[in-house]
């Protein structure tokens, strides 16, 4: 069997097992050249100690957030830029690399990839070398549990679908979560003053969330 066959293969078992699981997803990629990716392998070394050749990571957790913001275009674009915007002055001087998350879910549940599954984004202090984020449209002001049930549904589906294809995914968080990870093997934070409070995606959320992915045995 020639590759070209063993790709088209390849590609039909993956198409089956993602309608099995009736999990859409839509390729919508933010800005994702050179210059981010220098940033990326810059802020690996700076936070993390590793001089690396590539931006690749091996999965271990899944972090969930949201926006703080109610409109899925002003997060779209907040994700899209490669360099950091002006306001973000409390974490901008940790690094100039732009905010982002492997997949954004909309208000209706419509589920997003950003960019690739298996590359490093900037969404969590301390965890983002070992983990895959997904942001959700909503948290209005960063205060209000908003996110809705598709929104629920939808992560659900996320998180089934991305821990059978990345078997080392052990762990399910939600952002506000992230500090109780320091001091694991996944914790990787050189910058002990570099730290910020969070509440996103809600303790609602995730206890919901848990509860109908509890079969994973995914831990925190």
């Amino acid at each position: 069997m020639n590759k070209t066959v063993l790709l088209l293969v390849s590609s039909a078992i993956l198409n089956i097992a993602i309608a099995k699981d009736n999990i859409k997803i839509i390729d919508k990629p933010i800005v994702f050249k050179k210059e981010r990716i220098d940033l990326t392998k810059e802020y690996i070394k700076k936070h993390y100690g590793f001089k690396v050749d590539n931006i690749e990571i091996t999965p271990k957790i899944i972090v969930l957030h949201w926006t703080a913001d109610m409109s899925f275009k002003k997060s779209f674009n907040r994700l899209k830029p490669q360099r950091l915007f002006s306001d973000r002055k409390d974490i901008a001087k940790a690094s100039a690399l732009n905010v982002s998350a492997q997949f954004l879910v909309a208000r209706d549940g419509t589920i997003y990839r950003l960019m690739p599954e298996n590359w490093m984004a900037r969404h969590v202090i301390g965890l983002n070398y070992y983990s895959i984020g997904v942001e959700n449209v909503g948290g209005k002001g960063n205060k209000k549990e908003d996110l809705t049930k598709a929104q629920l549904e939808s992560n659900i589906k996320l998180i089934r679908y991305l821990k059978k294809k990345y078997p080392t995914i052990k762990k399910l968080i939600g952002h506000y979560e992230y500090r109780e990870e320091e001091g694991t093997p996944e914790w990787l934070e050189l910058d002990s003053g570099y730290r910020t409070e969070k509440k996103d995606p809600g303790k609602k959320f995730m206890r919901e969330i848990r509860e109908r992915v509890k079969d994973l045995n995914l831990t925190k």
